[in-house]
């Protein structure tokens, strides 16, 4: 895999995004609702390029040369608490090559050096296993789980949660 960058989510990434939103496996270990509403993407991006204005949220397109490989967000800057949480979505077709874990990194650095918060975390579905993993290599701490935060399907899901502090 050569170097990906992380480049602000704009329209012309709408398409890839939308057919990501066709992979069941983006479904599940998302936030995204289930089933995917027609032209969600376009509601979910305003929602993004509002946060974005307000210095509250942000999103990424994850770009290898100009291939769409995935989604980095930071759903919830708080600045008053000095707290960011990330996420990432990576297209079906490019994991298991490393996307997830250099999107990580790539997030990661940028909401320390770019927002200075405190603390910087994750939550991530109890059943999803490799974003765990990522989230270890990554230097995240596990640091508990939090029942039946999230519901998928018409059932209440577990969330872990995890860390990485400044300096750390």
């Amino acid at each position: 895999m050569t170097e990906i960058r992380l480049q602000p989510l704009s329209e012309q990434h709408l398409e890839p995004l939308r057919r990501m939103l066709d992979d069941p496996v983006t479904v599940r270990f998302t936030r995204v609702p289930d089933p995917v509403p027609d032209g969600f993407e376009h509601q979910w991006y305003a929602g993004y390029v509002a946060g974005r204005a307000e210095g509250t949220r942000e999103v990424f397109a994850v770009l290898e040369d100009d291939a769409f490989l995935g989604i980095g967000v930071a759903p919830d800057i708080s600045r008053s608490e000095r707290t960011v949480e990330l996420g990432y979505i990576v297209d079906a077709a490019q994991r298991g090559r490393g996307v997830a874990t250099a999107t990580l990194l790539g997030l990661t650095h940028w909401a320390f050096a770019e927002l200075d918060p405190v603390r910087v975390e994750l939550l991530i579905s109890e059943a999803n296993a490799a974003s765990k993993a990522v989230a270890r290599r990554c230097g995240y701490t596990y640091e508990g789980t939090l029942r039946s935060k999230f519901m998928k399907a018409g059932v209440w899901e577990d969330t872990t949660v995890w860390s990485r502090l400044a300096g750390e």
